[in-house]
C-alpha cells in the first residue's frame, strides 16, 4: 500500500473545515449513495456494520429535526442542502450469519444488551468517522455536531426504538464566508502521544 497523494490528505484532513453556512448548491441523491459506497468498507469489529444513516433532505423532514436542535445549530443545520442522522443498531447482530459468516457471531450479542449496545455505539462511531472522511473524499463538506437532543430525535425518526441517534452531520458545499477565521490549532504529538 502506497501513500495517497498530498492534495488527497489536505482535502479529508489538513485543509478541511467544519462548515456552519452553505453554499446554495444541492446534493444529489447519487452522490449520497457513493459516500455510502465508500464508507462501507472502513472496518468494524466482526464486521458488524451497526452505523443506521437518514439522510433529512426535504423542508417536511428538517422541520421534523428543528425543535430537536440546540438553539446555536438551527440555523446552519436548517440551511444545509442535507443533514445525516448518524445512529447505530442496537440488534446488528442480526445482520452476523450473512456480514460475518465465519462463526455463529450473532449468539455473542443475543440476549446480552449491554454488550451489543456498547459494541454498537463504538463501531457506530467509527463508521461516522469514516462517514466524514468518505463526505469529503466525494467532494462535499461537512459539519458534524452533536448539540441537539439525542430522546426528541430518536422519538421523531426512530419510534420503533432498534435506532439509536449517535451524532449530526451537515452536508453540502461550504461558503468561506461563515468560517469563524483560521483553523483551531491541534494538540502536537507530544503532547496526544506516546511510543512505549
Amino acid at each position: 500500500m502506497r501513500k495517497i497523494a498530498e492534495s488527497s490528505l489536505n482535502q479529508i484532513f489538513k485543509e478541511a473545515r467544519t462548515y456552519t453556512k452553505w453554499l446554495d448548491k444541492s446534493v444529489s441523491e447519487d452522490l449520497l449513495k457513493s459516500i455510502y459506497e465508500v464508507m462501507k468498507f472502513g472496518p468494524t469489529s466482526a464486521n458488524c456494520c451497526p452505523l443506521r444513516i437518514v439522510f433529512v433532505r426535504s423542508q417536511e423532514a428538517k422541520e421534523r429535526l428543528r425543535p430537536h436542535l440546540f438553539e446555536g445549530n438551527v440555523e446552519k443545520t436548517m440551511s444545509a442542502p442535507v443533514t445525516a442522522i448518524l445512529a447505530y443498531d442496537l440488534q446488528f447482530y442480526e445482520h452476523l450469519p450473512v456480514l460475518y459468516p465465519y462463526v455463529d457471531a450473532k449468539s455473542w450479542f443475543e440476549g446480552k444488551d449491554a454488550f451489543a449496545q456498547e459494541t454498537a455505539f463504538r463501531n457506530g462511531t467509527l463508521q461516522g468517522g469514516y462517514f466524514i472522511i468518505a463526505a469529503r473524499a466525494c467532494g462535499l463538506d461537512c459539519g458534524p455536531m452533536s448539540g441537539f437532543s439525542n430522546e426528541g430525535v430518536d422519538k421523531a425518526f426512530f419510534p420503533e426504538g432498534r435506532f439509536k441517534s449517535n451524532f449530526l452531520c451537515n452536508l453540502g458545499y461550504g461558503d468561506v464566508s461563515g468560517l469563524p477565521g483560521p483553523r483551531a490549532p491541534r494538540l502536537s504529538f507530544d503532547e496526544a502521544c506516546q511510543i512505549v
